[in-house]
């Protein structure tokens, strides 16, 4: 859709045909009256730029208003979404627009246009301070797409339809790019406008796994689901049931499982995109579909969380549809060790002692401590299928909402370049990663009288995020490594900023950023 040097904007959103004009704004621009008349007609102009005036609205991150446009324009409404004072950089145009999509909804408006972020003048503060514009094209197109999450819900009783997002679409000088339902885009920015689609299916899709209850996702249909997502995109997927786990010498997986009337899966899942299989990245996610704690059983308040275990494996099922639609030239295998662990006749207990895919024997102290002895087993075959980095995620540790609540995920490391990569991964992506120290003290506190490792490091449980996930790390090796405790960040219980509820995804646009964006 191409806007001629003449066209109005009421022509351009006329073609567009949205519900709503959203406009992000700084402080600075809402009292500019002359500068919104781009946009908007005189009186609509005048109404905006003194609603600080009024109180009603000061273009503050986080802030939110819908208005009428009373036949004004050719769409029902006009969203403003603050950018406060930081809207150089690409943080501030992804929440705004995840506060304008929530806006949005909540009034029943399904179809949005939004400006493209606006370019300083060059050589300006301003301008020195600014992300490229491709880069806050992708923000801003992510953030409106993130925003129009909603949770699935089972409820029959009677209740309006929820409104979804169905089209979003951002209007620049020459053309109308279309983030949402098809649309030509300029050629500069496809490849952002691309990533941002992606990134947000990705989030999405692993939000939706990550609540799905316990009933519903157990290790067999999560394995079905994992082939389902990989034969959509063309990549190989292998699932080994519980008798070639045993077969394998998965003793971890085993043991962990064992005490489920649901077996426990071994899944992987392999992406090739480049023409030999070499310099194999690996990705490990925890698979635990409910964890009671098994013999060693949780408190019951606040267990229902638990159906979010499985949150590194939705993160990475997540992250294969921005691989599949984005095809960078990678090589990948993804290891999904999925198991239920609970309480039985059959389960596996405190004093047990396990022997490892990789020949390593475990004492087990806690068996609410499953997630590190499952990852144990997924590491060693990520480093059979060919990996020559490995990456985990996990729910793993309830210790590391002591040390960072359920703001950041923590990340230990035995590679100080893989490690730095990925926090600067996740500086792009808006999400908070913060590395934990690697010393020798906390792994000599992994040691065990009677094994090779323990899988808890003592009953004071002192630096339990770090021992926890170095735990893993023995696993590795001498393999470049790093693990991701996502304890406090895979789910929230109530809203939070431009979190929702529930499963949020973290660190799946992490880790698109690190294997895609450069990669394209």
């Amino acid at each position: 859709m191409e806007r001629d040097v003449g066209d109005t904007a009421a022509e351009v959103l006329q073609r567009v045909n949205a519900d709503a004009l959203v406009l992000l704004l700084t402080p600075a621009e809402l009292d500019d009256a002359e500068s919104l008349k781009e946009w908007l007609p005189a009186p609509l102009a005048a109404e905006v730029a003194g609603m600080r005036e009024r109180g009603q609205f000061a273009a503050e991150l986080g802030q939110a208003e819908v208005l009428p446009t009373l036949g004004l324009l050719p769409c029902r409404s006009l969203v403003l979404s603050g950018l406060g004072r930081a809207a150089a950089g690409t943080v501030a145009w992804r929440d705004a627009g995840v506060y304008a999509a929530r806006a949005a909804l909540a009034r029943g408006l399904e179809r949005l246009a939004a400006p493209l972020p606006r370019t300083a003048a060059a050589g300006t503060a301003a301008d020195a301070a600014a992300a490229p514009l491709g880069e806050r094209v992708h923000a801003l197109a992510e953030g409106l797409l993130l925003g129009g999450y909603r949770m699935p819900s089972y409820a029959v009783a009677a209740q309006p339809p929820v409104p979804a997002l169905r089209e979003v679409a951002l209007i620049a000088d020459q053309a109308t790019l279309a983030a949402l339902g098809g649309g030509s885009a300029a050629k500069a920015l496809a490849q952002p406008l691309e990533a941002a689609r992606a990134f947000a299916v990705a989030t999405q899709y692993a939000r939706d796994l990550t609540n799905l209850p316990g009933n519903v996702l157990v290790p067999d249909t999560l394995a079905q689901e994992a082939a389902r997502v990989a034969s959509q995109y063309g990549m190989a997927c292998t699932v080994l049931d519980e008798a070639a786990i045993v077969e394998h010498g998965m003793g971890g997986l085993h043991a962990v499982g064992k005490g489920s009337a649901n077996p426990p899966r071994m899944i992987s899942i392999r992406y090739q995109g480049t023409d030999s299989w070499d310099n194999v990245v690996g990705l490990v996610g925890k698979g635990i579909t409910f964890d009671t704690g098994g013999i060693s059983l949780k408190k019951p308040d606040g267990m229902e969380e638990m159906i979010s275990d499985m949150g590194g494996a939705a993160v990475l099922l997540g992250l294969l549809h921005a691989v599949g639609r984005l095809k960078p030239r990678i090589n990948l295998v993804i290891v999904i060790p999925a198991a239920e662990n609970m309480p039985s006749g059959a389960a596996f207990k405190p004093g047990d002692v396990i022997r490892m895919m990789s020949g390593h024997t475990v004492e087990v102290l806690n068996t609410d401590a499953e997630g590190r002895i499952v990852l144990g087993d997924g590491v060693t075959y990520a480093k059979q299928l060919g990996a020559t980095r490995i990456v985990d995620v996990a729910t793993l540790t309830g210790a590391v909402l002591v040390s960072f609540a359920d703001v950041a995920t923590g990340a230990v490391s035995n590679d100080e370049v893989l490690q730095q990569e990925i926090i600067q991964a996740a500086k792009q992506a808006g999400e908070k990663v913060w590395p934990f120290p690697n010393y020798p003290e906390y792994h000599d506190m992994l040691k065990s009288d009677v094994a090779d490792i323990k899988n808890a490091a003592s009953r004071d449980r002192w630096a339990g995020s770090i021992t926890g996930g170095l735990f893993i790390g023995f696993f590795a090796g001498d393999t470049p490594w790093l693990h991701l405790d996502t304890g406090g960040t895979a789910w929230l219980w109530n809203d939070r900023g431009t979190e929702p509820k529930g499963g949020t995804g973290t660190m799946v646009r992490t880790l698109a950023h690190w294997l895609c964006t450069s990669q394209m």
